[in-house]
C-alpha cells in the first residue's frame, strides 16, 4: 500500500478522483507526483497541495512517461479521454486510453515499481461505444503485462460513474436548476452505478490488496437518471420554481442499464440509492 515518504505517480491526476487520491496519499504520509497535459490545472492543484510535484506531459509521449517514472514507488494510471469528451469518435480515445496505457505499462518493464494500478469503468462490461471498447482493451493489457512481469503488481479497478467527475452532466444540471431553467435528460428510466470521489479512492486502495490483475470492484448502488435529477431539483431548484424537463432519448453508445461485473446483475436490478441519499451525495 502507501508507504511513508515514498513517491507515487498519478497520471491524469487533475480531475476530481485524482485530486482526492492526491489528498489521501499525502494524508497517509506518501509523496505525490501528478502528471497531466494541462499546465493550468496542475498550477491549481499545486496551489491546493504545495508539497506535490507536477509534471506537464502526455501519456502518448514515451519520453514524457519515462521522465515521470523516475524514483516513484508506485503508479496510479488515471489518464484517459473521458466518455463525454469523445463525441462518438474513436481515434483520440484509442490514442489516449489504449496507446497511452501501453506506454505506461511498457515503462514499468524498464523502470521497476511496486505496483501499477489502472482505472477502468463499468462501460467495459457491456461495450456500446469507443470509450467502453478502449477500457475493455486496457483491462486486457494489464492482464497481459502481469503475465510478462511477475515482479510488479498490475491491478485494475472498475468504477461506476463518479459524482461530479469531469464528464458529469451534474455540473450542467446544477447550473441550470439554480437559475430555474429547464434541463435536458436522455431517458429518466435509465439506470447507472454512482459513487462518490472518496468511494472511488477507497476502491483503488482496496484494489491494491487484490491478488489478481483481473478487474476489481466494490459494487456501488445505482440510481435511475430520473431519481438523480429529482434529487438535484430538490436541492438546487429555487423555491416556487417548477422542474422543467425535456426528454431527448438515449444517445448513441448509451445503454439503458449497465453491468459493473461480468455476467452480473443489471443496474436496474441492483440496490438503488434513495432520493435522500442522493441529495447528500450531490
Amino acid at each position: 500500500m502507501i508507504k511513508k515518504d515514498e513517491l507515487y505517480l498519478i497520471t491524469g491526476g487533475t480531475g476530481v478522483v485524482g485530486n482526492t487520491l492526491c489528498n489521501r496519499i499525502l494524508h497517509m504520509g506518501g509523496k505525490v507526483r501528478v502528471f497531466s497535459r494541462s499546465h493550468d490545472k496542475l498550477l491549481e492543484l499545486k496551489k491546493q497541495y504545495n508539497s506535490i510535484e507536477t509534471v506537464v506531459g502526455d501519456v502518448t509521449n514515451t519520453e514524457d512517461i519515462r521522465s515521470a517514472y523516475m524514483d516513484v514507488k508506485g503508479v496510479f494510471h488515471l489518464a484517459a479521454l473521458a466518455q463525454a469528451m469523445q463525441s462518438g469518435g474513436a481515434s483520440d480515445s484509442i490514442k489516449t486510453n489504449v496507446i497511452g496505457s501501453i506506454n505506461v505499462l511498457e515503462q514499468s518493464l524498464k523502470t521497476p515499481v511496486e505496483f501499477l494500478l489502472g482505472v477502468s469503468s463499468d462501460k467495459a462490461v457491456q461495450v456500446s461505444g469507443p470509450y467502453g471498447a478502449t477500457k475493455f482493451l486496457m483491462e486486457r493489457l494489464f492482464d497481459e503485462y502481469q503475465e510478462k512481469n511477475k515482479d510488479i503488481k498490475y491491478r485494475v479497478v472498475r468504477m461506476g460513474n463518479v459524482i461530479y467527475s469531469i464528464d458529469s452532466v451534474l455540473y450542467k444540471w446544477k447550473s441550470l436548476l439554480e437559475r430555474g431553467e429547464g434541463v435536458m435528460v436522455t431517458e429518466p428510466k435509465a439506470t447507472r452505478f454512482f459513487m462518490t470521489k472518496n468511494q472511488s479512492v477507497d476502491l483503488m486502495l482496496n484494489g491494491l490488496k487484490s491478488n489478481s490483475s483481473k478487474p476489481y470492484c466494490d459494487i456501488p448502488k445505482s440510481t435511475s437518471i430520473g431519481n438523480l435529477l429529482q434529487a438535484m431539483a430538490n436541492k438546487y431548484l429555487p423555491k416556487g420554481k417548477k422542474l422543467k424537463v425535456k426528454e431527448i432519448g438515449l444517445q448513441p453508445n448509451e445503454n439503458l442499464h449497465e453491468r459493473i461485473v461480468d455476467n452480473g446483475l443489471m443496474s436496474n436490478d441492483m440496490e438503488q440509492y434513495t432520493i435522500e441519499e442522493l441529495e447528500k451525495m450531490i
